[in-house]
């Protein structure tokens, strides 16, 4: 296992990695939507949050030598389904087709009260 960190995303909250590369797989922690310089969140707009959220997952991504085209499986966890929609748009910018596979779901809490939360898993291509 190798170790992915960048200082472009914010450091882990608790004992996990930002990501960890096995094979030709990086699997990145959920990325909360936490500014990596200021270690607040945007605003409480799913919107603003989402995109920080992917922001952080496309630096972290970048660190090992990836981009959003590599991830083949998201899962979001969001506060409220009534923000998926929203979330969606965002979402949207930040992937092309074929879109990875996803879940979604709602959870009765995220760390810091965030509205949303994003995990993705990703392929190294030979």
């Amino acid at each position: 296992m190798k170790n992915i960190t960048t200082a472009s995303a914010p450091t882990a909250i608790g004992p996990y990695s930002q990501a960890i590369e096995t094979n030709h797989t990086i699997y990145v922690s959920g990325q909360l939507p936490i500014d990596p310089v200021t270690g607040d969140f945007p605003s409480e707009d799913i919107r603003d949050q989402t995109r920080v959220s992917l922001s952080n997952v496309k630096a972290i991504l970048e660190q090992a030598g990836l981009s959003m085209t590599d991830v083949v499986k998201t899962t979001v966890l969001l506060a409220d389904m009534e923000d998926f929609s929203s979330m969606n748009e965002v979402y949207s910018a930040f992937f092309s087709q074929p879109y990875p596979a996803r879940a979604a779901f709602q959870v009765a809490r995220l760390p810091r009260d965030a509205k949303v939360e994003i995990e993705v898993v990703a392929e190294k291509r030979a």
